[in-house]
């Protein structure tokens, strides 16, 4: 086993210049290279004023070097969970430089000579980190932590797993999960950093990468339900069988037949953990030891007021007793069960409703694998969607009878339960819950299900050739996600789509699409825009012309060219 470095003396300690840090494009670098680099970053972040940065990196090496830097040049850092649109406007404004792959990102120093008497450690009780919750019960919440709490939560790691996780020499740590999320940057960098362990800079994605990867050494992998959820039978886990010395999950519940499913692909029962950003770690359990059953953290304090979990632990802030919303039952063994959350109450047409009632109830269905409830802002009313994961009985269904007839059967399965007029209004089909890096399915990934791919049409005039329609190009529009985010436009090749799609309500064009002659792009089409279509249908040639304009002018024109039958 590896010395034990606490925390603060991570990037401060001199010595151990040849411990292993991180694999790195397939090179492993030790903690010289780690050092230099820290002095990099410390350099340019001592450069500018202000104390709060923002950090988002892909590369958990840089990331972990950039963090270090930071915390070493005096600076609060502040780790968003992702880059969307969304989260940058929340975010930049409240710190004072950024680095990695954020606006205006600073870039580590060229060259910086490394005090020959090292960096005094970092101040436990001073040295400050802005992690946000996920996001998957609303919109992400600041967490402020302290690098105690930290150093604590690794202690309590090293404690309960690392003698397994260590028990012929370091094993090195692979993530599928990010380290932009509390989950991520405990158990991928921070845990490692302090025992020793190398961690691989880049995240796995998916699970033929997991399979080829985790085998020929001794290896953990960090990982979430999403992701076991979807391990392949047909891929050769061979490797990976003789390698692994423990697999973690957490960031929500893994199933039964997920945790049986890793075990005899993988040879290893998933260790989950139960937390949250607010709490830090609180229980953990293997499904093939100890069932439903949660174990408390060793150093966790827990009990029940009025049928919810309360915590106290040297995770968190101070030492008040925090309320979870949690519903649990004590057991005999000293653990408890989990019973659901009673935080997904809401109000729809002035009906309480459970969300996770209403999930749980569909999730019974045969037709459905999972099911996620969302709530739709429209017009200051509350309206209720609900995201499908179809069984095969289910896609069978939706192929043969089409989406009403799997929408009447869900809904039918709800109104033992819920009354007719809070039942979801929208049903999206997906054939696996959208997930962020962190593998959890965000409000924010959910809602985008629901927004309109299709601007909405009314249509001026439709004559066997001819057609003129207006298009009311909303800003919630799909194809504005992402282009581009200082200011959204219109993406040519969705003026391009919607002109064929349109097209093919009026005349009858033939299947196969040629080529696209003659196009121009004049101006661009901004989102507000009421925006004309004029369409020009010449059956013998198969070509279709169109045109776009508005007050503004002329904005796109072209010929489309199809294939004969």
């Amino acid at each position: 086993m590896s010395e034990w470095l606490a925390l603060t003396e991570v990037a401060a300690r001199l010595g151990l210049d040849e411990r292993p840090v991180a694999w790195r494009r397939g090179e492993l670098v030790q903690r010289a290279r780690f050092l230099a680099d820290v002095a990099r970053w410390q350099a340019a972040f001592a450069a500018r004023p202000g104390e709060r940065v923002a950090l988002h990196f892909d590369d958990g090496y840089e990331f972990a070097a950039a963090l270090y830097g930071a915390w070493h040049a005096g600076k609060q850092v502040f780790l968003p969970g992702d880059t969307q649109p969304a989260t940058l406007q929340r975010l930049v404004p409240e710190v004072d430089a950024c680095a990695g792959s954020l606006p205006g990102a600073l870039q580590p120093a060229a060259s910086v000579q490394e005090p020959l008497a090292g960096r005094p450690p970092l101040d436990p009780h001073t040295t400050r980190l802005v992690v946000y919750t996920s996001g998957s019960s609303g919109e992400p919440v600041a967490i402020h932590k302290l690098l105690a709490q930290l150093d604590a939560e690794i202690h309590t790691q090293q404690a309960t797993f690392g003698p397994r996780v260590d028990a012929d020499g370091p094993a090195c740590v692979y993530a599928t999960v990010s380290h932009q999320h509390i989950y991520g940057l405990l158990f991928h960098t921070l845990w490692p950093l302090a025992a020793g362990r190398p961690f691989v800079a880049e995240r796995i994605v998916y699970p033929e990468e997991m399979a080829a990867r985790l085998g020929g050494r001794p290896t953990v992998l960090i990982t979430s339900p999403a992701h076991l959820k979807r391990l392949p039978d047909t891929l050769d886990w061979r490797a990976a069988r003789e390698g692994l010395r423990a697999v973690f999950s957490s960031g929500g519940p893994l199933p039964p037949e997920a945790s049986a499913e890793a075990l005899a692909l993988m040879g290893q029962s998933p260790i989950e953990v139960f937390g949250s950003s607010e709490t830090g770690g609180i229980a953990w359990r293997q499904r093939a030891v100890h069932g439903d059953a949660w174990n408390p953290l060793p150093g966790v304090e827990w009990r029940i007021e009025d049928e919810l979990l309360e915590v106290r632990s040297p995770h968190m802030a101070d030492d008040q007793w925090w309320r979870t919303a949690d519903r649990v039952r004590r057991l005999e063994s000293g653990g408890f069960v989990l019973l659901g959350r009673s935080d997904r109450i809401v109000k729809i047409e002035e009906k309480r409703v459970s969300l996770t009632a209403m999930e749980a109830a569909l999730a019974a269905c045969d037709e459905v694998t999972e099911a996620r409830a969302v709530l739709l802002a429209s017009q200051g009313h509350q309206r209720l969607g609900m995201v499908v994961v179809p069984s095969a009985s289910g896609w069978q269904l939706l192929r043969e009878h089409g989406k009403r007839a799997l929408n009447e059967r869900l809904r039918s399965a709800l109104l033992r339960s819920v009354e007719r007029i809070a039942l979801p209004r929208h049903w999206r089909y997906v054939p696996a819950l959208p997930v962020n890096p962190q593998g959890k399915s965000t409000e924010a990934l959910l809602s985008v299900l629901f927004r309109p791919a299709m601007p909405a049409v009314a249509w001026q005039r439709r004559e066997p050739d001819q057609a003129e329609a207006v298009l009311d190009i909303t800003p919630d529009l799909m194809v504005f996600d992402g282009h581009f985010e200082q200011a959204a436009i219109l993406p040519g090749v969705a003026q391009l789509d919607w002109a064929i799609e349109f097209a093919r309500g009026c005349f009858a064009l033939p299947a196969n699409f040629l080529r696209a002659d003659a196009l121009k792009f004049q101006k661009p089409v901004l989102p507000g825009t009421a925006l004309r279509l004029a369409l020009q249908w010449n059956a013998g040639a198969g070509v279709l012309g169109f045109q776009y304009t508005s007050d503004a002018g002329a904005h796109a024109s072209g010929r489309i060219v199809f294939a004969g039958e």
